[in-house]
């Protein structure tokens, strides 16, 4: 495996760390929704299922709720697929979460080296505990990564969303996922294959977040279709696009029915308020995706190797 050789990555990561405006969520931010408390996880287990996939699932015309589980292996599948990452030795996922995929690499797709990257102490803390060799987790954001060797696939699932900040500009806003695609370019092998997943604008401004989304996750902005194709041109062919709010919809109604399911129990784990406001919280990501005000994208992005500037 080849070794990652570039005079500016350096300095890169320099300038990003000395201008936090396109930095996205600080790991207090990411902590304050991803680490409840002690019993997060217990919490989370609860309304997420089995694969602890906080992210859009992959459904069938015909599933139920109660086949959500099946719908999120679906999707840990498609991405895989996606980033064509079958038997490679190297892979990379930008915003872990709490490592189903990194696994679901490793024992389905054959993987030999999983690395996730993750803001959230928990999150972490539950990928160690696997204490599985082939899946790393590193307790840091995507600008302060810096690997040693390439990686044959990137895979970032519902991470874009905390690479920007209501607060600042869109110039700047774009400046920081330029900064991304740069780096993911680094990183990855010639002709390497990256899989993105995320939330996008669609029938809404950015001034009308949701204050109250705001409160249950902070730091988070998000980008629309063409900020994407913007910030990744040159440096990465779209080769695929689906929008599947629809599944999105679907999922948070899913997240929803069992968390209102085991409310006494989730109550017992973090409390009336907090159980209420995510209630709440999933109402309204609900309402937003069936709107139309909001889309969730699938983008399959090939590395092209001799970008011009």
């Amino acid at each position: 495996m080849s070794k990652v050789k570039n005079p500016n990555i350096d300095t890169l990561t320099e300038e990003m760390q000395k201008n936090s405006n396109y930095k996205g969520a600080s790991a207090a931010e990411v902590q304050s929704h991803y680490d409840i408390n002690d019993v997060s996880d217990d919490f989370y287990r609860l309304w997420l299922g089995k694969t602890f996939a906080y992210s859009c699932a992959l459904w069938e015309e015909n599933e139920g709720y109660d086949e959500l589980d099946q719908a999120q292996m679906r999707k840990l599948d498609f991405h895989a697929v996606q980033a064509r990452v079958k038997g490679a030795q190297r892979v990379l996922d930008i915003g872990c979460g709490w490592g189903e995929q990194l696994r679901h690499l490793v024992e389905v797709h054959g993987v030999e080296k999983t690395v996730g990257l993750t803001l959230s102490n928990s999150q972490a803390k539950r990928i160690k505990s696997l204490e599985n060799p082939r899946i790393e987790v590193r307790l840091e954001g995507w600008s302060d990564h810096s690997p040693e060797q390439l990686y044959n696939g990137i895979i970032s699932v519902g991470a874009f969303e905390h690479f920007s900040k209501l607060e600042i500009s869109q110039e700047e806003k774009l400046e920081g996922y330029r900064n991304f695609f740069k780096r993911c370019h680094e990183w990855l092998e010639p002709s390497g294959w990256m899989s993105l997943q995320t939330v996008i604008y669609q029938n809404m401004f950015r001034e009308d977040f949701n204050s109250f989304i705001i409160q249950v996750l902070p730091g988070v902005d998000l980008p629309t279709i063409a900020d994407i194709a913007k910030a990744s041109e040159r440096l990465f062919e779209i080769v695929t696009l689906q929008n599947d709010r629809e599944h999105y919809e679907r999922t948070c109604k899913a997240w929803l029915s069992r968390l209102r399911a085991n409310r006494a129990t989730a109550i017992n784990l973090v409390g009336q308020e907090v159980v209420s406001r995510y209630e709440k919280y999933l109402t309204l990501v609900c309402l937003s995706f069936h709107s139309g005000a909001n889309g969730l994208v699938r983008i399959t992005m090939q590395r092209i190797d001799n970008p011009r500037y």
